[in-house]
């Protein structure tokens, strides 16, 4: 995609056109032959975060369980504009840990801190050419890619029991989700809207053991494929690719009200190619199941009322909201809320398919802009 940018600038530089962008004439230059060219211009805002949270408790009446948290996040906004193209990149990543004091009289336990886990991972990068057609009608190019840093885990108990009983869930590219989409997109200065009909999602398990042990995001397995016969395992899929339906709409601006900047984002995609009467009852299962009828038949939705609702449920649902609220230059507070909807994932608990994230908290950022012509 760089380079269908570049290809774009460069043909936008053999235009000889004066070129007006808004209420500002963009600066025009003279070559070797007198010609002149159009510039784009470069908004950057880049902005790294550390959060650290600490509680002690000793002899507490109240009671309660000493923890630190350290948590580091990064969320770029990299922007080109030009007057006959816009090239957009966002950058958001994450990574916390937190250590927790839950039984320090037990020296089976691991002694003080013994728990440590995760408390955020996230490698979320989008990057958007998108050409206007009509007033604010245009055409877009999405490509982004989610993912994460480290292992995550499901675990029982605490301490060293705890450590020794986990049983990893996920880890880098495991899953990972690649989505690329040719879309009509709705932009404002600060919101936009897209809509693809032919959107490529694949999604990505690198590891093994998860597939084996049954979390295998949606990539389906061969009938040669048997969790419990190693011998098969040189046939396992590690890749999937949907085609299939994308909706996504974001609006990102600062100071929606004094010192205080959203970003909101929603995503939906449908899969065009997925088995409709897969089975929900056990997403443990490597390959998808047919979903049966009481008496055991083969169930088709198509056959019910019920069947708009159950595709409407096939369709994976993400949205994020993210507050900050900047008392100073180097002080703020957030707050983020990521909810998921997949039925590809059995879910950690009793949540099911949903998945939910939120966090509030008070952080020491840096904020770097960079606006270039």
């Amino acid at each position: 995609m760089a380079a269908v940018a570049l290809m774009a600038h460069a043909a936008a530089y053999a235009d000889n056109d004066p070129v007006v962008q808004g209420d500002n004439t963009v600066a025009l230059a003279a070559d070797d032959d007198s010609t002149q060219k159009k510039q784009g211009t470069w908004t950057t805002s880049s902005t790294p975060a550390l959060k650290i949270s600490e509680f002690m408790f000793n002899n507490w009446s109240s009671s309660g369980n000493s923890q630190i948290d350290v948590t580091g996040t990064f969320f770029g906004n990299y922007k080109y504009t030009h007057p006959r193209y816009v090239w957009d990149n966002i950058v958001d990543l994450a990574y916390g840990y937190a250590w927790q004091d839950l039984d320090n009289t037990d020296t089976t336990a691991g002694g003080r801190f013994e728990t440590h886990r995760k408390s955020n991972d996230k490698i979320d990068l989008t990057s958007s050419l998108s050409w206007k057609a009509y007033k604010d009608w245009g055409a877009s190019f999405t490509a982004n890619f989610k993912s994460q840093f480290g292992h995550g885990y499901e675990y029982n108990g605490i301490g060293e029991a705890a450590e020794l009983t986990k049983k990893k869930v996920s880890g880098f590219m495991a899953p990972a989700y690649l989505t690329t989409a040719l879309s009509f997109e709705h932009k404002k200065a600060n919101w936009s809207v897209s809509l693809s009909f032919l959107t490529g999602k694949t999604t990505f398990v690198l590891d093994d053991t998860l597939i084996v042990h049954g979390y295998n995001y949606g990539v389906i397995q061969d009938d040669a494929f048997d969790p419990n016969d190693p011998s098969t395992f040189s046939k396992i899929n590690h890749v999937y690719f949907a085609l299939g339906s994308y909706v996504k709409a974001q609006y990102l601006k600062k100071d929606i009200v004094k010192n205080l900047d959203l970003y909101t984002r929603l995503e939906l995609f449908y899969d065009y190619k997925k088995p409709k009467n897969m089975s929900w009852d056990d997403l443990s299962k490597t390959k998808y199941t047919p979903a049966l009828n009481a008496d055991g038949t083969p169930y088709d939705d198509l056959a019910s009322f019920n069947w708009l609702r159950k595709r409407a449920f096939e369709t994976d649902l993400d949205f994020e909201l993210k507050l900050d609220y900047r008392f100073s230059t180097f002080l703020s507070a957030n707050f983020a809320l990521n909810l998921k909807w997949d039925t590809d994932f059995s879910g950690i608990g009793k949540w099911g398919h949903w998945q939910v994230y939120q966090m509030a908290g008070i952080q020491i950022f840096f904020n770097w802009k960079t606006p270039k012509s």
